[in-house]
């Protein structure tokens, strides 16, 4: 249960095109090989079927709070997603882009949700918070309609791929030389119908047990 008056740390925003830069700065230490700025722009304004997503701290967030700032924003809308049970629909201040610690994203094609990326600042790692991002796309998937979710990964990244596993992903193929930095392979993988009964109990019980999990950091 969460506690009286606690303030959930992490919070996932909708990027967008002043969060750029940071998601760009992140990408560079997360990856050998990354997108260029335009192609982000590119995501954000011109594909109707990409939706990404930033990961803020709050911490960090309040903590630049104490210092004065020359121009206030307007209030940044949150993700429309329950993606912390109990948790209230609200607003928070725009942050500075230092407390953006790490995105995601997914297109929709057709009925699958095909997930392009999922980058953590290094500081950030091995703390739930790639999950988090997982889940939450998972979550994007449903509000979307799609019926299965698709990626590719490397072959040498065994626990990206236990993560994926954990969320119900199964090797479907493998496209040779998919990564243009050493050429290494990418496997395919594929979840089943998230809209069954099976996956829908499974993904519930194993986000609950996350949640609970940050809400305790």
């Amino acid at each position: 249960m969460r506690q009286k008056g606690k303030r959930v740390r992490y919070v996932i925003e909708r990027m967008t095109m002043s969060d750029v830069p940071r998601v760009i700065e992140i990408e560079r230490l997360a990856y050998p090989s990354t997108w260029p700025p335009s192609a982000y722009r590119k995501e954000l304004q011109d594909n109707r079927w990409a939706h990404y997503i930033v990961l803020r701290d709050r911490k960090i967030v309040e903590e630049r709070a104490t210092v004065p700032a020359q121009e206030v924003e307007k209030p940044r809308r949150m993700f429309p997603l329950s993606l912390l049970p109990g948790r209230p629909s609200a607003t928070v201040p725009t942050p500075d882009l230092a407390s953006i610690i790490g995105f995601s994203g997914l297109w929709l094609m057709v009925d699958e949700a095909h997930i392009t990326t999922i980058a953590m600042h290094p500081d950030y790692r091995r703390l739930g918070l790639g999950e988090f991002m997982l889940v939450s796309l998972i979550d994007i998937a449903y509000s979307i309609g799609a019926k299965w979710v698709t990626l590719e990964v490397r072959v040498s990244n065994y626990s990206a791929q236990n993560l994926y596993r954990k969320y119900g992903f199964r090797e479907a193929g493998l496209r040779h030389r998919y990564y243009s930095d050493n050429q290494e392979d990418a496997l395919i993988m594929w979840t089943d119908e998230i809209n069954s009964t099976s996956y829908k109990l499974r993904f519930q019980d194993m986000k609950a047990k996350l949640m609970r999990k940050l809400e305790a950091q």
